[in-house]
């Protein structure tokens, strides 16, 4: 293949790889988990088919079966632990008495509208309690509830098709390993058979470093976050950890609206027992621990996850994310890193020739 042929090849490439991964994002996610949890039963596999009765040893698709159903078990054991928080906590929120919350909040409620109402924010026939009235009825409106409703509905959908579609693809690649890279070689041009599949080969390579990386940096996190809580006090610290933790898989933004869900969380626990000078104490107290916890994932897991796992720069993966983000939202963060590394080592294969490629994949 001569230089300008495998350039434009190059750029071909990409593109269209960068368009499929953009147009059909939910598809790559399903298709990313379901690598993901593969990679993670493949052994379990292996280990099943090594047993034999006699001479009769399980076939793969039943070895590939029984690895799925412990994962589904696994997944069972993990969620049959924090749906009871769950729960506990929107009971705890349902016995938050709203006579004595207003009560203690109407003294600096006053103050607040005395301050409005001098600077004109707030017109003088007007009250914060009336406003918050008017909010509250037109969020609770029939309209609003249908919408509200319409909304659970839909996302109920989009839930069970993206589990039925990663068990799916989960079986199908503990059952048969190499089903995407025949897949491929098949839609691949003869002579360009070679690259494709040394792009295959550091893809599996880069991405499985990077995913196994993401799981230790969560795990730690929960850890992290469960046990600082707990330290201070927190009752419901093991599940402001689970959620802290898990809001880890979106790079950069993720510890914060952990760090949020993790206060409202807190307080509503001091206002169901009415406690409430201690609310500036709890939200301090999850302040700290969530900052100490982003201090060690900052220097600490993600230089080792993000820059050593797919060997870029933590500025190039900054900016990446930055980029994914503005395009596609949150969606666009989370796939950005397993994107980038992608198309790095399309680059590296039939792009070379450029100094900024060369640059960008040295490490790859």
């Amino acid at each position: 293949m001569n230089r300008t042929t495998k350039i434009i090849t190059g750029i071909i490439v990409g593109s269209l790889v960068a368009f499929l991964i953009w147009e059909f994002s939910n598809i790559v996610f399903y298709i990313l988990m379901s690598v993901v949890l593969s990679l993670m039963g493949k052994p379990l596999v292996k280990k099943i088919n090594s047993v034999k009765i006699g001479r009769f040893r399980l076939p793969n698709g039943i070895s590939a079966f029984l690895t799925l159903l412990i994962i589904i078990f696994l997944f069972g054991v993990f969620f049959s632990i924090f749906v009871p928080l769950v729960a506990r906590q929107a009971s705890v929120i349902s016995n938050i008495d709203l006579n004595s919350l207003s009560q203690s909040i109407e003294e600096p409620l006053l103050e607040v509208e005395d301050f409005l109402h001098n600077y004109g924010i707030l017109g003088k026939e007007e009250s914060v309690k009336h406003v918050l009235e008017i909010q509250f009825k037109s969020i609770l409106n029939l309209t609003s509830f249908s919408t509200v409703l319409g909304s659970m509905v839909g996302l109920t959908g989009t839930i069970f098709i993206a589990v039925f579609s990663i068990l799916f693809l989960t079986f199908f690649f503990l059952k048969d390993a190499f089903i995407l890279d025949e897949l491929v070689d098949n839609l691949t041009p003869i002579q360009y058979q070679n690259e494709v599949n040394h792009i295959i080969k550091q893809s599996k390579r880069l991405l499985g470093r990077y995913f196994i990386g993401l799981i230790i940096e969560i795990t730690a996190m929960i850890t992290l976050l469960t046990i600082g809580l707990t330290f201070f006090g927190l009752e419901n610290a093991v599940l402001i950890g689970f959620f802290g933790g898990m809001m880890n898989i979106i790079p950069y933004l993720g510890p914060l609206i952990g760090a949020i869900i993790g206060i409202i969380l807190a307080i509503s626990t001091i206002l169901s027992t009415g406690y409430y000078s201690q609310i500036v104490s709890v939200t301090i107290t999850v302040l700290a621990v969530f900052a100490f916890a982003k201090l060690i994932d900052d220097f600490i897991l993600q230089p080792l996850i993000y820059s050593n796992s797919v060997k870029a720069h933590p500025v190039e993966i900054f900016l990446v994310i930055l980029i994914a983000g503005t395009m596609a939202g949150i969606t666009g963060m989370i796939l950005a890193i397993p994107t980038y590394t992608v198309l790095r080592i399309v680059a590296k294969e039939f792009l070379s020739q450029f100094s900024v490629v060369q640059k960008l994949t040295k490490n790859i």
